[in-house]
């Protein structure tokens, strides 16, 4: 439905597979969804969040109780769309108030059909998803809801995000370029650009190749489903491959591209899901986290330097590498170079013997810190070593 629930107590509630319940009212479109339920700790970004399309098939709890108060504009979404299947606060605000705001929160989760709820613990549903790790669930909303036992019943029917392909769902379907863009502010003529890239879309952000683009970098974004061979075609200094949903088990034709790229030894960066293809791509396993992280406030330290950044992150696997050693792999050797500072998680690697580099987090810092921002230059200095 497209109708907005402001100012409305249409009853909702909120079904998770192991049978714990909690009502509230509707926020958003009035309906029914289904996703994996995971919470996300950042107190601002709501609206980058929304449209990250890693966020596709699950349900995102805020933990910060308030949620809406500066509305939505046109300028921060990170997608043509949001992705959450769902979304979960405590206290929405009643009145955006921004200078940029063109319409409240509720207004725009109803225009494009995105079932919420409101006026929910979202304080004790956290605490029981970081005790019971993230699980399927279910809202519904209306005057005429189902009773439990059918709720319950259709949320263990919904798919399970463990064994999950959804990267061709978000990525494009057209290859585009994002021109880089000069010292005036102006972009660059195409062709004529400090370097070219060939980012794979697995689920990019929009910032990410702006973020290349203000470095004197030309993108060419490709489809998930993009060969080596098309990869090459458009003559990349070094090749990219981004964030996006699902199980990395699953990711096996990203994987034999990546490969086919450390074969000819181009400069390679990756980011969050580009970050766990690398390490299948090395011979390293994958594994689903018991709550994953999700925010714009996980510290993470960068083993190289010994700094330690605050970032942002949002994901629910991870990468199965030693952290006490360097380890051979096919395309020599390799190390974690990064490390979460709250539960040793494995948040990026780097090849010692080649120009190859990734990190769990989201360097583009939309939402969230630019600590990382630094990266992207790494990726620089990388294609520049090559080129010399």
């Amino acid at each position: 439905m497209t109708t907005s629930t402001r100012g409305t107590r249409v009853p909702a509630v909120l079904v998770l597979e192991d049978g714990r319940t909690f009502r509230g009212r509707a926020y958003g479109a009035v309906g029914q969804t289904f996703g994996e339920a995971v919470f996300s700790t950042g107190m601002t970004g709501y609206q980058e969040t929304l449209t990250d399309p890693s966020y596709h098939r699950q349900v995102v709890v805020m933990t910060a109780p308030h949620v809406g108060n500066t509305g939505v504009n046109d300028e921060d979404p990170e997608s043509r769309r949001i992705w959450v299947s769902g979304y979960v606060v405590r206290d929405p605000a009643r009145i955006p108030s921004n200078w940029r705001s063109r319409r409240s929160l509720d207004e725009e989760l109803a225009a494009q059909g995105v079932v919420g709820i409101s006026g929910v613990d979202t304080r004790a549903l956290t605490r029981h998803l970081r005790e019971r790790g993230a699980m399927r669930v279910g809202i519904f909303s209306g005057n005429a809801l189902p009773d439990e036992g059918t709720m319950l019943a259709e949320v263990r029917q919904a798919p399970e995000m463990k064994g999950a392909d959804l990267s061709a769902e978000v990525a494009t379907n057209e290859a585009y370029v994002v021109p880089a863009i000069g010292p005036d502010g102006a972009a660059v003529p195409l062709g004529t650009a400090r370097f070219t890239v060939a980012a794979v879309d697995l689920g990019i952000k929009g910032m990410t190749p702006h973020r290349m683009a203000e470095r004197g970098i030309e993108v060419h974004v490709l489809p998930a489903t993009a060969t080596v061979d098309e990869v090459y075609a458009v003559g990349p200094d070094g090749v990219f491959f981004s964030n996006g949903p699902g199980d990395p088990a699953t990711a096996d034709h990203a994987v034999a591209v990546m490969r086919g790229v450390l074969e000819r030894g181009t400069p390679l960066f990756g980011i969050c899901f580009g970050n766990q293809i690398l390490g299948r791509a090395l011979g390293f396993g994958t594994y689903k986290l018991k709550y994953g992280h999700r925010g714009i406030n996980q510290p993470v330290q960068d083993r190289t330097t010994g700094k330690v950044e605050v970032t942002a992150h949002n994901h629910g696997f991870a990468v199965d590498a030693p952290l006490d050693r360097v380890s051979d792999t096919p395309y020599g050797r390799a190390e974690v170079s990064h490390v979460c500072l709250n539960d040793d998680v494995v948040e990026g690697l780097r090849l010692l013997d080649r120009p190859a580099f990734s990190v769990q987090y989201h360097p583009e810092a939309a939402a969230g810190p630019h600590d990382a921002a630094y990266l992207f230059d790494r990726f620089v200095s990388l294609m520049e070593g090559q080129r010399a």
